[in-house]
């Protein structure tokens, strides 16, 4: 499956610029948030939102594009990173340098807001926790891509 790299890309500024305020907004947060997105809007609409590719690892989830996209924004000037302390870690701070157009629709919007508002408050250990207990990782062993059918089998 190819991703829609322009959604993709829409996606990751969005909620960056939507969580600018937050500090333990990381990697680790951003890409398990992404997660949701895609796959709340996977069960809900049964189409695809940007077509990542989620990969389960030890660390939580892994987007299998999003290095390449964050580097290729970086190179652009759209997006830069800092590596910030947080508490007693070091996490990865993406921050927007250009404002986000916003070519969502409203369906797409309604639950990529939602599961900002209900998961951009957690740090990273406590959002891995809380994706570990989801149905398609659960399904999924460490290195796997995790199927987007699998959220037909949450409770």
């Amino acid at each position: 499956m190819r991703i829609n790299e322009d959604k993709y890309v829409d996606l990751i500024m969005y909620i960056l610029f939507k969580c600018l305020n937050k500090p333990n907004l990381g990697k680790t947060v951003l890409c398990t948030v992404m997660y949701f997105i895609d796959f709340d809007y996977y069960e809900r609409y049964g189409e695809f939102l940007t077509k990542e590719t989620y990969i389960k690892s030890r660390k939580g989830i892994k987007p299998k594009h999003f290095r390449k996209v964050t580097e290729e924004l970086i190179g652009k000037k759209q997006l830069f990173l800092r590596h910030e302390p947080y508490f007693t870690r070091t996490i990865h701070r993406y921050y927007p340098t250009v404002i986000p157009t916003l070519k969502f629709s409203e369906k797409e919007l309604e639950v990529i807001n939602s599961s900002i508002q209900n998961l951009s408050d957690s740090n990273a250990t406590a959002i891995t926790r809380f994706a570990w207990h989801d149905q398609p990782l659960i399904n999924t062993k460490l290195g796997e891509e995790i199927d987007y059918d699998d959220v037909f089998l949450r409770q």
